[in-house]
């Protein structure tokens, strides 16, 4: 005889997630982003083979986009793998698709031995049921801009890494010019180095170097100027002065594109109704200027504020944000959102 407990032991069941959830994107796809190839998944009525390979040549993303089209999806999750999701997504959006572009954090939990073939079914999946967040990324036009300040951010630094080199050759020289000059680049700067690689360190030209910003007096100067100048140092201070002024150069080119690229942006106010508020008194106008020209009143025009009027902020800042964020800031849920995503909150871990 069977215990009683035998007799009300349940048997378990088990349940497939499709016979519970209802599908939130029922023409979802997903992508595997890979560096040689990217596997693509659709749900299973609409192809006789759901999954398939495709290469990373611009023809192969062009018939993936075609594959997602003749299956009916609308709608292409993928994850932000390095660089290689840039051709896809970009060619994805032109032929009229939903893209979402997900944190690998969302996806990387998949039951089973982890491969290509399972992560773009479990993509897909997840993406069918509304269980995915795609990443913040702005309309395209403000990418454009996006990728100029960017690659300018590179150059600064590289611009940054040549003075630190121009620095550390003269102190070798024990040629003491960052100690009486606050800018060893400025106009006074520069001119000095110029006149060291020309062999006119000890012909001193006061009209020549002065600048009235100079604090220095011109015997504290000439003190400085006598080195030990050997050729090895003059060799490094050389090339580093030259290859300031290269990523100067390619700095005011990248500057000038910024600006022209800007002025196609759409608008959100118009100055002539709304005029542009005073600039912030005391502040410079020279500071508010990229490539000689001016970029508050068109700043102001894209964002339909004034963000120079807040302080510590300047036209670059605020062109900053306008290409990472984007002009529509409703996308966050209020001021601490948006704190959180920039990364300013304190880290309360132990």
């Amino acid at each position: 005889m069977k215990s009683k407990t035998s007799k009300n032991k349940k048997q378990s069941k088990k349940v497939s997630i499709d016979a519970v959830w209802e599908p939130v994107n029922a023409h979802a796809a997903g992508v595997d982003i890979g560096s040689r190839e990217h596997w693509a998944c659709v749900p299973r009525e609409a192809s006789e083979r759901p999954v398939r390979k495709f290469g990373t040549f611009t023809a192969d993303l062009e018939a993936m986009a075609e594959w997602f089209k003749a299956c009916g999806v609308t709608s292409v999750a993928m994850e932000a793998t390095g660089v290689y999701w840039i051709a896809l997504f970009q060619i994805l959006e032109r032929c009229g698709l939903q893209v979402i572009l997900v944190n690998a954090r969302q996806t990387k939990n998949v039951a089973g031995r982890k491969s290509d073939v399972q992560d773009c079914q479990w993509i897909q999946r997840l993406h069918t049921y509304g269980l995915l967040q795609g990443s913040l990324r702005p309309e395209d036009p403000y990418c454009v801009v996006r990728t100029y300040l960017r690659y300018r951010d590179e150059l600064v630094s590289a611009r940054s890494t040549q003075c630190q080199h121009m620095q550390k050759a003269l102190l070798q020289m024990n040629v003491q010019l960052p100690h009486v000059l606050s800018d060893v680049t400025g106009v006074s700067g520069l001119a000095i180095i110029d006149a060291i690689l020309n062999g006119n360190a000890t012909q001193w030209c006061w009209r020549a170097w002065w600048n009235r910003r100079v604090r220095a007096s011109q015997t504290t100067i000439q003190q400085a100027l006598k080195g030990d100048y050997r050729a090895e140092h003059l060799f490094v201070l050389r090339q580093a002065c030259e290859l300031y002024h290269t990523y100067e150069a390619r700095i005011n080119a990248c500057d000038e594109q910024v600006v022209r690229e800007l002025a196609s942006l759409p608008a959100r106010v118009d100055p002539v109704l709304k005029p542009l508020p005073a600039r912030k008194a005391g502040r410079s106008p020279y500071l508010d200027k990229m490539a000689g020209v001016d970029l508050r009143p068109q700043l102001y025009e894209k964002w339909g504020v004034d963000l120079t009027g807040i302080e510590g902020i300047g036209v670059l800042t605020g062109l900053i944000l306008l290409t990472e964020v984007g002009p529509n800031v409703g996308r966050f849920h209020s001021e601490k959102h948006f704190c959180s995503w920039l990364g300013l909150c304190p880290d309360n871990r132990n």
